[in-house]
C-alpha cells in the first residue's frame, strides 16, 4: 500500500520509510549516554546543528525564533546535549520569562521574610555562573524560554555588557553592594522567541546585538519529517500534511501574517497511531483555533479552511 500526499508521502513506500534512518530514532538516548549529530539529526526534523552550535559557541548567546510549533524548545535542549556530547541535564538550567520576571529573580534580590524584614538571594543567572566558575572544564547552559514575554531590559539591569563574548570573564558589582557578577565564557545562553504572538514585547536591540538568531520553520516539506510521518500508514494523516503545506503557504503569503506564523510540525508528534479519529482531533482542537484567531476579521477564509480541513 502506497500513501497519497504532496508533501512527499506519496510516492514513498511504507517498507523503504520504516528502513529510513529517521524512523531508527526508535529511542532517545538515556540520561547519561553519549549524545551525537546522528542523535541530534534523528530527534530534530528539519534543522542545521551544526550551524546551530556554531553560532553558539562563536557568540556565546543564541536565540531559537520560529511561528507555533517548530519545537524552539525541545531543539534547544537537544542543542545543549550535541554540544556537550552526552545527553546531561546537570548543566542545563531553565527559566521563563513572563511580564512580571524581575531583575531580582534573574540576578539578586531583597525578599522579604515570614518574620519580617528582607533577605537577599541570587536569582538563576548568578547561581549558574558560580556553578560554570567551579567547573571551568565544563559547558553549561541557561535556556530562557520566551526571553521576549519580559521586560529584557529590567530583568538584564547593568549585566548587558557582560554576556558579550568579550567581556566573558569580566567582573561587575551589582546594584546591590558586595554582590559581583562574571559570567564565564564556558556558559551558553540560549533564548526562545515566538514571532507570531502579537502581544510579545520587541526585543531590546542592545540585547538582540549580542545573540545571535536562527530561525526555525514547519517542516511538513522536509524528507526527513516525511520519512519518518509515512510509517504510520495513514491516509487521514497524508491528506491533513498536504493541507497543511497549503495552509502555511497561505499563511506566509497573507500581507498581515507572514512566514512568522506558518503552523508547526510538532503538532502531529506524540500519538502511536494516526486513525481518522485522531486527525480530526488535531485539525479541530489544535490547528483550527489558531486558524480562526489568525483571520478572526476574515470570516470566509476561516469558513474556507473550515471545509478544507474537514472540521465539523
Amino acid at each position: 500500500m502506497k500513501l497519497r500526499a504532496a508533501t512527499g508521502l506519496g510516492k514513498m513506500d511504507v517498507q523503504d520509510s520504516v528502513e529510513s534512518q529517521v524512523v531508527e530514532r526508535r529511542r532517545t538516548p538515556k540520561q547519561g549516554e553519549k549524545y551525537t549529530l546522528a542523535d541530534f539529526k534523528n530527534e530534530v526534523l528539519g534543522v542545521d546543528g551544526e550551524k546551530m552550535w556554531d553560532l553558539l559557541k562563536f557568540k556565546k548567546n543564541l536565540i531559537l525564533q520560529g511561528s507555533p510549533g517548530v519545537g524552539k524548545t525541545f531543539s534547544a535542549k537537544r542543542l545543549c546535549y550535541y554540544a556537550m556530547g552526552v545527553k546531561d541535564d546537570t548543566h542545563i538550567f531553565n527559566v521563563q520569562f513572563h511580564s512580571s520576571y524581575s531583575y531580582e529573580s534573574f540576578i539578586v534580590g531583597l525578599f522579604p521574610k515570614d518574620e519580617g524584614g528582607f533577605y537577599l538571594k541570587t536569582g538563576i543567572l548568578y547561581d549558574v555562573c558560580e556553578k560554570a566558575k567551579a567547573d571551568p572544564e565544563g559547558k553549561y547552559f541557561l535556556i530562557i524560554d520566551e526571553i521576549n514575554r519580559g521586560n529584557t531590559s529590567s530583568i538584564f539591569g547593568e549585566i548587558f555588557s557582560l554576556i558579550e563574548k568579550e567581556h566573558r570573564g569580566d567582573t561587575m558589582t551589582t546594584k546591590y553592594k558586595g554582590i559581583d557578577l562574571c559570567i564565564p565564557p564556558n556558559l551558553y545562553i540560549i533564548g526562545t522567541m515566538n514571532t507570531a504572538d502579537r502581544g510579545l514585547i520587541a526585543l531590546d536591540y542592545a540585547l538582540r546585538r549580542r545573540f545571535s538568531f536562527y530561525t526555525l520553520r514547519p517542516a511538513y516539506a522536509d524528507h526527513a519529517f516525511n520519512s519518518f510521518m509515512g510509517k504510520y500508514q495513514s491516509r487521514a494523516l497524508a491528506e491533513a500534511l498536504t493541507n497543511m503545506v497549503d495552509l502555511n503557504k497561505e499563511i506566509s503569503e497573507d500581507e498581515t501574517l507572514g512566514e512568522g506564523f506558518a503552523i508547526g510540525h510538532s503538532y502531529w508528534f506524540g500519538y502511536p497511531q494516526f486513525d481518522t479519529e485522531t486527525v480530526h482531533n488535531i485539525l479541530t482542537y489544535e490547528i483550527f483555533p489558531l486558524v480562526e484567531e489568525y483571520w478572526f476579521d476574515k470570516p470566509d477564509k476561516v469558513e474556507r479552511w473550515k471545509l478544507r480541513l474537514g472540521i465539523m
